[in-house]
């Protein structure tokens, strides 16, 4: 049995498929009871081995828990943790013109897409999805080793608080199985779904260019990845006006033969065709090589030759084509490796410069293979960082590092790039992005099973702190609480040393 990431297979001896909570209690009472190590596959995103690997005996199949819709008891809508991101965006928009800022890939299930907290691209305009979380419903261990169902809310005198607390950026795989979340945005009232939630801009306008390797120098790429970085933390702050904007800046291996750009904006406000001009003129500024097509397929997205020329599109449709047209989602033999980097601040030259030399390396020659760079700031930043468990409220943008193959004989030469490529970006704190002025740490959603190896982590910064900072005390406190047997672990679990 394998995920996304066919690098890891499993060979449980059992996978259930559950359609109820009480099923889910069943199954991980059966497995305690015979001492079998469990987890839990939702939509098998996971970038790391967690799922899969040897010690896993039974793996629970929680994909048929896939439903949508109110419920008038908990008043709020409630999301199953197998429902994946198109089809939540579906049912919220038509049923009710609503939707939650989750993430962009059609086929990410909810399950640990809303624990690890849930970045996507209305990150801007409506924070994280777990800034509207307003319950989840957890399969527990306790000490006697009885599993139960427990149901947390953010309500301030719920005694199960700091379970639904942990569920906002602690992570999949940390205190029991999810079987369903519920949502209600903070100061929602009354009883209507439709006044519960974020509705999104009824049109976007989606541009798609792209910048021809052979016409940059390495001062022209520095001063592209510049213009991102410096716009995004000029940007960040919760009430800009450009909070509208969501742009993406996909460096490629320059054997891809392009860098993109995409970028999306709320169709809706005034003056949104200037707002988008203005974005792309400052992406331009100091950079003398012209902007042409998106012709080549970016790691994640397809080539949109049709949007060099800014198209508007209806919201849902737009979110559909993003999200679908994704070649790794749809592909059975993919392999890949992974890592990330909140940013704070702007790049330092050692640091551009390695990205820079490790993107035009001839170690490797693979189109899909570079470092994304996705927005962040905006209302994401109007959180206090300890009011949830995804601690990097103050990041201006993130970065996506990846390389994508499907040759088992190439597995050793590309995680070998990537390795040698992070840690010389980050030879000056250890090897990785410690958080600081400038770097803020790793995302938990983009696990990566090197920060807790010595080898590559030479920094006095543990795993933990990349993912959590100073959230994992409360995190940990929470982990002895409601899995005191550590039922739930993985090699980057909650208490794992």
């Amino acid at each position: 049995m394998r995920g996304l990431n066919t690098r890891y297979i499993g060979t449980p001896e059992s996978v259930r498929i559950v359609n109820c909570t009480d099923q889910v209690v069943q199954v991980v009472q059966e497995a305690v009871t015979n001492k079998k190590r469990l987890t839990v596959i939702s939509s098998g995103h996971c970038y790391e081995d967690f799922i899969f690997n040897p010690d896993v005996k039974v793996v629970v199949d929680i994909t048929m828990m896939n439903n949508v819709y109110y419920d008038p008891a908990m008043n709020a809508v409630a999301i199953e943790s197998g429902a994946t991101m198109l089809e939540i965006y579906k049912t919220l928009y038509k049923q009710w013109g609503v939707t939650v800022p989750a993430g962009f890939c059609y086929s990410v299930a909810a399950g640990g897409h809303v624990a690890g907290g849930g970045w996507g691209p209305l990150v801007r305009v409506n924070g994280l999805v777990v800034d509207h979380l307003y319950a989840v419903e957890v399969v527990v261990v306790d000490a006697n080793g009885t599993a139960r169902a427990v149901v947390a809310t953010r309500e301030p005198n719920d005694p199960n608080r700091d379970l639904w607390w942990a569920h906002t950026g602690g992570g999949g795989g940390n205190f029991g199985v999810i079987t369903r979340y519920w949502f209600k945005s903070p100061g929602a009232t009354g009883s209507d779904p439709r006044t519960m939630l974020p509705r999104p801009p009824h049109d976007v306008l989606i541009s798609a260019i792209a910048y021809n390797w052979s016409t940059l120098t390495q001062d022209q790429f520095t001063r592209l990845a510049r213009n991102y970085a410096s716009w995004h933390v000029a940007n960040r702050a919760a009430d800009n006006p450009n909070r509208v904007v969501t742009s993406y800046l996909l460096l490629n291996h320059q054997s891809n033969g392009q860098i993109g750009l995409i970028t999306q904006v709320d169709a809706t406000v005034p003056n949104a065709q200037t707002i988008l001009d203005n974005y792309i003129a400052y992406m331009q500024s100091g950079v003398t090589a012209q902007h042409v097509a998106l012709t080549n397929r970016m790691a994640e997205i397809s080539p949109m030759p049709q949007l060099v020329q800014a198209r508007r599109l209806p919201w849902l449709e737009a979110t559909r084509m993003l999200g679908t047209t994704n070649p790794p989602l749809n592909d059975p033999t993919y392999r890949a490796e992974y890592k990330s980097t909140f940013m704070r601040g702007n790049f330092p030259d050692n640091q551009i410069a390695a990205v820079y030399r490790h993107l035009t390396s001839t170690a490797i020659s693979n189109p899909l293979a570079g470092v994304q760079f996705t927005p962040y700031g905006g209302q994401a930043s109007a959180v206090d960082p300890a009011a949830t468990a995804i601690p990097h409220r103050g990041a201006a943008f993130k970065m996506l590092w990846s390389a994508q193959w499907i040759d088992p004989a190439d597995d050793a030469k590309h995680i070998d790039w990537m390795r040698r490529g992070y840690a010389d970006t980050y030879a000056d704190t250890g090897g990785v992005p410690v958080p600081n002025a400038v770097t803020d740490g790793c995302y938990v959603n983009y696990p990566d099973g090197d920060l807790s190896d010595p080898n590559f982590n030479k920094s006095t910064t543990p795993w933990y702190t990349l993912y959590y900072k100073d959230n994992y005390a409360r995190l940990l406190q929470a982990k002895r609480r409601w899995d005191p047997l550590n039922f739930f672990r993985h090699r980057q679990s909650i208490g794992t040393t």
